[in-house]
């Protein structure tokens, strides 16, 4: 079998309800400060809470960019530009075919979307504007920031409900391990604060119930009192490369992406089943070679639902095995909500923070502890000075698809672990 290349991150922006790049969301997390809101539509009498960025950024853009650019699209550009730049390049199109770019979303430009029915079915328009199609495209934010720094490779848009920005990630490591690029994009956005989506999701009944004392602590991954997910919006991206290929242009290594595992549930539509969840966690540590007991940091999904809690703490136990009693265990959706397709790198990105800044995150909220949740919760506050050599962001898709991510401390000599059949 041919040798690995190792896959190193080198760069990383978001624009968050916890902070619009990597300083503010680590004060956030260190401090358990909230950026979930309360959200209300005109057209609804019902309040929601939200995980919210607080900030219009429509002034970033020139007049004639922004008929081409909705609310989801502006997040992705801003966070993949902060991320490239972070990263130490900017046009990328001297790399040609060796760069690529690996986008997640959910509902897309769903803003716009929405703008445009109502002139349709309420208005009774005829014709939209001649920009309409080119910004409401679920692949908008890839080929916005694909254009804006020439990524002449493969541009590719992932939807695989909560997990498409870690299918996104995985199969741009899996692109720079087996030597078909050398640099790559990857990450996610949505901006689904629109009244249709909650419309949706309120049929689910899956959403929470705003906190009669705060609004801030209405996500309560793994709580007893735990009433549903907190729907966010925002966006992230992290610069992947082969070690070589960072060491040889002098950048700065933020972490090794190490392992990788998917699986899906065949299952049910709306209902996820540990084994699959399992599967996925199993495969990432071998992919990585580690055993379980190397983790050091685990960053759940857990979205604060009734069911997915449950069965993502059993899944925790399963594939951990002894090593479960002492894995300390997070959930930071209680702080941002879920940004629905920038949930898995909203979460690798914490995942990576917290390692360089040697602390776990907490889960806010956790005051009961519903007992069939029961793992090592870091509850409530961080535990700090802690080192982590190496951590797990997992999440969980609508549909079934489950993605593991394993993140290690970045060291100078590079593996020699060979290919994993797959």
């Amino acid at each position: 079998m041919n040798q690995q290349q190792d896959v190193v991150i080198t760069g990383m922006g978001l624009v968050s309800p916890i902070g619009l790049d990597t300083a503010e969301l680590i004060s956030a997390l260190k401090n358990g400060r909230s950026g979930i809101h309360l959200w209300q539509s005109s057209k609804l009498s019902k309040k929601y809470p939200a995980g919210r960025v607080l900030r219009d950024f429509s002034d970033e853009f020139s007049k004639l960019d922004l008929p081409y650019l909705d609310r989801c699209t502006q997040m992705a550009v801003l966070a993949a530009r902060q991320a490239i730049t972070g990263a130490g390049l900017n046009d990328l199109s001297e790399y040609q075919q060796r760069a690529g770019l690996y986008y997640g979303t959910v509902r897309g430009s769903a803003e716009l979307e929405e703008i445009w029915f109502e002139k349709y079915l309420v208005e009774h328009a005829q014709s939209a504007r001649p920009y309409t199609v080119f910004a409401i495209m679920h692949n908008a934010g890839a080929a916005q920031i694909s254009i804006r720094h020439q990524i002449l490779g493969p541009v590719m848009t992932h939807n695989t409900a909560c997990t498409s920005s870690g299918t996104a990630i995985g199969d741009a490591y899996r692109a720079i391990r087996d030597g078909y690029l050398d640099v790559a994009i990857a990450g996610g956005a949505d901006s689904p604060l629109t009244t249709s989506t909650f419309v949706a999701w309120d049929g689910s009944r899956a959403l929470a119930t705003p906190d009669t004392q705060d609004v801030g602590h209405s996500c309560k991954p793994f709580s007893k009192n735990r009433t549903g997910l907190v729907i966010g919006e925002g966006a992230a991206f992290i610069v992947l490369e082969s070690a070589t290929h960072a060491r040889k242009r002098g950048a700065t290594c933020l972490a090794t992406l190490s392992g990788y595992g998917i699986a899906s549930d065949g299952y049910h539509i709306g209902s996820p089943k540990a084994d699959g969840q399992v599967i996925a966690m199993a495969a990432a540590l071998k992919d990585a070679g580690i055993q379980p007991a190397a983790i050091d940091y685990f960053n759940a999904h857990a979205t604060a639902t009734r069911g997915g809690d449950t069965v993502e703490a059993n899944a925790i136990k399963l594939a951990f095995g002894e090593a479960a009693e002492a894995l300390p265990v997070s959930s930071t959706k209680s702080v941002h909500g879920h940004l629905l397709g920038a949930a898995s790198v909203m979460e690798l990105i914490i995942t990576i923070v917290a390692m360089n800044e040697s602390f776990l995150p907490a889960t806010t909220n956790l005051d009961e502890l519903d007992p069939d949740c029961n793992l090592n919760h870091v509850a409530n506050i961080p535990i700090f000075d802690r080192l982590i050599e190496h951590a797990m962001s997992f999440s969980s898709g609508l549909g079934g698809t489950n993605v593991a991510l394993v993140v290690s401390k970045y060291r100078e000599t590079p593996s020699t672990h060979q290919a994993v059949p797959v």
